[in-house]
């Protein structure tokens, strides 16, 4: 599949899209729990800091491969949601002052706020006839506004159902309908009707995150079976790159919490009891262990406040297809890496600044672009409407244009 840069998904719309498959040293899957009776496709992609390794997504409740392109924003200190009746809460300025809470504090805290959440499909015969509605995967979520009923989970949790139910801590098995869901930064919103007795969670600020930081993973691996099932660690890294549909564009937070199949959607938790990543991805190469990754919680908060308040996210574009396959000839050839432009959307942004096939962008705003996946991270740093230089290559010829960002939406 091509590489969208507003988004790696297969949609004809998106500004960078992954229309090859090229040979990858890593393999990326979701690893959700899933039903046998229902096939996911399973995507291959690439570790960029990592040759040679085979990693799979935990992108870890979902079914099906999603493209996602998510707003990657400076880092800042973002505001509470201003609602006279919302108890969604942005924490932020945490200072060491601030006592850390002990694991079980966490757990009893934070476990109420945890649900575990099923995506029911049709299935099909061997006759080829429907049959009734069944589990087809399974993830996690959190409740992030107790008195309107909004859970934050991930879009491949969610994917395709026809049917979405929410398992509450106090036992409670309620059917939730979807209030947005974004594909290309793999973060959607839930709402239940049943609000009596919720509990939320509050925000921390992940910008603010070190390597070494004590952090608690609670979720439901394996199904309700193992329901807020807590798992503790520390930050293994922040900034860390993954070229995985939904997660390709965010500075992940590295951890080595144990994240399993079934933990998607769920919180990552910092030792103030603060939510400050949603666990999405896992490194599961036999032989390695403690490689989970999540979405930084800040990171993450334009989108859900996007979807929150309007059902939809709408994405900077640049509205070009690219194929990496062209690296391997790069290489071999001895060729500037970039990212190789496939096709140009006429009228397009890229097409305004005189991009058109063919041309390999290897620079934007001077930051080094050397595929796609670079060129998705450093374009969604910027919203729509900002202005860009991209730096490209054409005919062994080194050229700089200006490109003022498109804007593409989640529900096209």
């Amino acid at each position: 599949m091509e590489n969208e840069v507003h988004s790696p998904h297969k949609d004809n719309t998106a500004s960078i899209e992954n229309s090859h498959s090229e040979t990858k040293e890593l393999e990326v899957t979701f690893t959700s729990q899933q039903q046998p009776q229902i096939s996911s496709h399973k995507p291959k992609s690439k570790f960029v800091a990592t040759a040679s390794l085979c990693l799979i997504s935990a992108v870890i409740g979902g079914l099906t491969t999603v493209a996602a392109v998510p707003y990657l924003y400076p880092a800042k200190t973002l505001s509470p949601i201003q609602t006279s009746n919302s108890s969604f809460a942005q924490v932020a300025n945490l200072t060491a002052t601030q006592p850390n809470f002990p694991v079980e504090q966490i757990a009893k805290d934070l476990g109420p706020a945890v649900v575990g959440v099923s995506n029911f499909q049709s299935s099909q015969s061997y006759f080829g006839s429907s049959s009734d509605l069944q589990e087809a995967g399974s993830g996690s979520g959190f409740i992030i506004d107790a008195l309107k009923g909004y859970i934050v989970t991930n879009n491949h949790v969610i994917d395709g159902a026809q049917k979405i139910t929410v398992s509450l801590s106090d036992g409670r098995n309620l059917v939730a309908k979807v209030i947005g869901a974004d594909p290309r930064t793999d973060l959607a919103v839930l709402q239940i009707a049943d609000t009596k007795n919720l509990t939320a969670v509050k925000l921390g600020d992940s910008s603010k995150l070190e390597v070494g930081e004590p952090v608690v993973a609670i979720g439901n691996p394996g199904g309700n079976d193992f329901a807020r099932s807590v798992t503790t660690g520390v930050v293994s890294a922040t900034n860390r790159t993954l070229d995985i549909q939904g997660e390709a564009s965010f500075n992940l937070i590295q951890t080595d919490a144990a994240i399993n199949p079934g933990n998607s959607g769920g919180p990552l938790v910092d030792y103030q009891g603060l939510v400050i990543g949603i666990n999405s991805a896992k490194y599961a190469e036999q032989g390695f262990e403690g490689m989970g990754f999540s979405i930084p919680i800040s990171d993450a908060m334009p989108t859900i406040q996007q979807l929150i308040a309007s059902g939809v996210a709408k994405h900077p574009a640049l509205l070009v297809s690219t194929d990496d396959q062209y690296n391997t000839y790069a290489q071999s050839n001895n060729k500037p890496l970039g990212a190789y432009i496939a096709a140009v959307t006429a009228n397009g942004p890229a097409a305004k600044a005189g991009i058109v096939k063919g041309d390999v962008i290897t620079k934007l705003n001077n930051v080094p672009i050397q595929n796609s996946s670079d060129l998705i991270h450093e374009l969604y740093k910027y919203n729509v409407g900002s202005t860009v230089t991209l730096t490209y290559n054409r005919n062994g010829q080194t050229n700089q244009v200006q490109a003022t960002l498109g804007e593409i939406s989640s529900n096209q």
